[in-house]
């Protein structure tokens, strides 16, 4: 048992499930929890699969929620071993989806094990849901079985996602909630010509520079007491032909805005196109809502959570809402208290990603405390 959280981790990682494949990676869970009466319920989107795998019918149902695809390994000659061999070194486990997040989920497995083999006959019911579409555009993804549970009237009591939380020490930091995001893409237009006739041409570089100032220093909000407040960053900047001496027709800027309850994305596309509007562009915009800003307050979850991570790490937990979006954002349409524990994140989407051994135990023992916890067994 010491060491059965390891060995399904690098099973996981040793499937090069690149969102948004899955590889098998969720037959490998239905193997291992059926026979112990788990009912598996898959949902097929396109190219993502997403599965609901539950133990027991009554109420309350507590959800382990995470995901098995990872992000593409980047150049494979920068890695030191493999992405996808599961590779012990220095007290580390490396390989793509070490940290992020196939360790968690593999945690979730055994901790979900050795709760039933305990308590066969528990009180609520225990899931885990799974998908492949994280890591992706998250259109096929969790929202799906969110949607699919919604139309059935079902809810979830509790959800525990499995992010990689944990920033500088294993267990200093729970996630109550995220930021939503909301992505731009605007075009400036202008007049292309011969950087020689300045006065025949409409540079919408410039035009647009003055603009871009004003966005990137406007405060759009104070952000809250569980909130920093809204950041505005660009992200992609193209103009031009590829020539030194023409001016472009047009500049395309992507930006995004992070941003926290205090704010909304109409009122944040209303603010933006009034600081355009000032400065008399003429433009394009197009707007995508990522996801909205999600919270849980500090009740049952997040004190369960906050106590057994300290009973087990030693360690007192922070809690926040830093960091991007989490499929957390679509759980929260039919769980009233969702947050996010999981290893440490300094190595995630990075080459050589990797996990302490010491901590893959500790944490299917967190996960486990907390579903005995808010099942009432302890």
């Amino acid at each position: 048992m010491k060491n059965e959280t390891l060995q399904l981790a690098k099973a996981l990682i040793a499937r090069r499930s690149i969102t948004p494949a899955d590889e098998g990676c969720q037959q490998l869970i239905v193997d291992r929890l059926v026979p112990l009466g788990f009912r598996p319920e898959v949902f097929v989107c396109g190219e993502v699969t997403n599965m609901l795998i539950r133990h027991g019918t009554a109420r309350p149902l507590v959800v382990l929620a995470g995901h098995t695809d990872v992000v593409p390994p980047g150049p494979l000659e920068k890695w030191t071993t493999d992405p996808f061999v599961p590779t012990e070194r220095d007290g580390k486990l490396f390989g793509r989806g070490a940290a992020d997040m196939k360790t968690s989920v593999a945690a979730f497995v055994t901790a979900a094990e050795r709760l039933v083999r305990e308590f066969p006959d528990h009180p609520g019911s225990i899931a885990l849901l799974v998908t492949s579409d994280e890591e992706g555009p998250s259109v096929d993804g969790t929202v799906r079985v969110v949607e699919a549970l919604k139309a059935r009237g079902e809810a979830i009591d509790f959800c525990i996602v499995g992010e990689p939380s944990s920033a500088q020490r294993f267990g200093d930091t729970i996630k109550n909630g995220r930021r939503g995001s909301l992505t731009g893409r605007l075009v400036v237009h202008g007049v292309q010509g011969h950087v020689a006739y300045p006065q025949l041409v409409k540079n919408p570089v410039h035009l647009a520079a003055r603009a871009i100032a004003d966005l990137s220093t406007t405060e759009w909000d104070k952000g809250n007491e569980y909130f920093p407040p809204t950041s505005f960053q660009v992200s992609n900047i193209h103009a031009g032909t590829g020539a030194q001496n023409i001016t472009p027709g047009s500049l395309q800027v992507d930006f995004n805005l992070r941003f926290s309850t205090e704010s909304t994305p109409e009122s944040l596309q209303s603010r933006v196109r009034a600081i355009l509007d000032e400065h008399r562009l003429e433009y394009d915009l197009d707007w995508t809502v990522g996801g909205r800003p999600f919270l849980t307050r500090r009740g049952k979850l997040v004190h369960t959570l906050t106590a057994v991570v300290k009973e087990v790490s030693g360690v007192t937990p922070e809690v926040n809402c830093t960091g991007g979006t989490s499929d957390g954002r679509f759980i929260f349409d039919i769980c009233p208290e969702v947050a996010e524990f999981g290893p440490c994140n300094r190595s995630i989407h990075k080459i050589n990603e990797a996990v302490a051994i010491e901590e893959i135990e500790p944490l299917a023992e967190i996960y486990r405390l907390a579903m005995l916890e808010l099942l009432g067994l302890r």
